[in-house]
């Protein structure tokens, strides 16, 4: 998906993605991946998502990496933070409040360490088809050993080429395998054909309730 097709998301305030509350499965499985508080977390494509928020009260530090200055922005203004901002030399600027660091620029070419906490909530289906297996890489890259990943994805019949895009159980499978992958819930809507997965995707056997 071009860049500017996100840029005009958010400056035409075309956001059904973005939710106005924690998403509950973050909320239920979170403790599942044996966090500790003094574990960075970082979340791709977070958008101006309040579940930053929710992380770090749990954690010293959250990185959020967003494409879009406008959701960084926003983000700070409705939450009434005033953050420091810098300019990286890569061209990301940083925009750092109290526990949160939120990056605006691409995600592929930000400069970020491994990290042992990595939470998706909208970075995975947000990727076309011809991007999945380059945003896979790069996360593979940014999980440390031993590193935890809560992926949520959507499952339903797509019927265009636009995100979110239809994510099902193969994909998952292939996209992480070699690495400890547990389907934690299956969420599905009446009609039975469509609904949200969560998954817990380990680097290796870390967590002694595994």
């Amino acid at each position: 998906m071009e860049q500017e097709f996100w840029h005009q998301r958010w400056a035409e305030n075309q956001i059904g993605f973005h939710r106005d509350s924690v998403h509950p499965m973050l909320m239920r499985y979170w403790s599942t991946l044996c966090p500790m508080p003094d574990e960075t977390v970082l979340v791709p494509l977070c958008g101006k998502s309040i579940d930053l928020n929710w992380l770090a009260e749990k954690h010293e530090h959250v990185i959020g990496v967003e494409l879009s200055d406008i959701a960084v922005r926003a983000f700070f203004s409705e939450n009434l933070y005033t953050p420091q901002v810098h300019r990286a030399p890569s061209g990301h600027t940083h925009y750092c409040f109290d526990e949160l660091d939120l990056i605006s620029g691409d995600f592929f070419t930000a400069r970020l360490s491994p990290t042992s906490l990595i939470y998706d909530r909208a970075a995975l289906v947000a990727m076309p088809p011809s991007m999945r297996d380059q945003y896979v890489h790069r996360v593979r890259d940014l999980l440390a050993p031993g590193g935890r990943l809560l992926l949520i994805t959507l499952f339903y019949p797509q019927a265009d080429d636009n995100p979110p895009f239809s994510i099902d159980t193969s994909i998952v499978e292939e996209a992480f395998s070699g690495l400890d992958i547990r389907l934690l819930e299956t969420q599905t809507e009446p009609e039975g054909d469509r609904g949200e997965q969560v998954w817990l995707i380990k680097a290796n056997a870390s967590c002694s309730v595994w």
